[in-house]
């Protein structure tokens, strides 16, 4: 028992270094620094613990994508009032300092859409990522029913016109909205 029980202690200490070597460096490979990565990950659990908490209304069908304290809301409510309390809730999360709704009012996803929505998702970050002229860490990506939505900071506006270019091109993309600023090239 007492060598199981080392062995999963290990294992998970693994994992946990890994985790974090992962978060450390996604960190460094964009423009981002450590604070600013973990603040994020932070106000993003704190805001999921607060619509967890919250039982008035069902958010099973959003994301939340937070950069930098922006904080974009996608995915669908089933009504006004659950969209209302959602951008409520929103605020009550340390850090948020904007909130941006692109929440629809209807039904849920269906899971057709969800899968292609995921595959959208997926084949846009391998994009991002092996594209010489984007530094893929400084964007972060929502899908919902075909809808790409893009937050994060450019370095050039020619930078932001290659990675909405990709996201355009992905097979299934019926629209993308940006939501990225514009931050300039940094000066080492």
């Amino acid at each position: 028992m007492a060598i199981r029980l080392s062995r999963t202690v290990l294992a998970a200490a693994k994992t946990v270094l890994v985790l974090g070597a992962f978060l450390a460096l996604g960190a460094c490979a964009s423009s981002r620094n450590l604070d600013q990565a973990f603040s994020d990950l932070s106000g993003n659990a704190e805001l999921k613990g607060v619509l967890f908490a919250d039982r008035t209304h069902d958010y099973g069908d959003i994301d939340l994508t937070l950069y930098e304290g922006r904080l974009m809301l996608t995915g669908t409510m089933k009504s006004d009032q659950g969209r209302a309390k959602l951008i409520e809730n929103a605020w009550k999360a340390d850090g948020v300092k904007e909130v941006i709704d692109e929440v629809f009012v209807g039904d849920g996803t269906g899971f057709g859409q969800g899968v292609e929505d995921s595959r959208i998702d997926q084949v846009l970050r391998a994009r991002l990522i092996g594209d010489k002229d984007v530094v893929s860490g400084d964007y972060k990506i929502a899908v919902s029913n075909a809808v790409v939505y893009l937050l994060g900071a450019a370095r050039s506006q020619a930078e932001l016109d290659r990675a909405v270019e990709l996201a355009r091109t992905v097979a299934g993309v019926e629209k993308v909205v940006s939501h990225v600023a514009l931050r300039g090239p940094l000066v080492q």
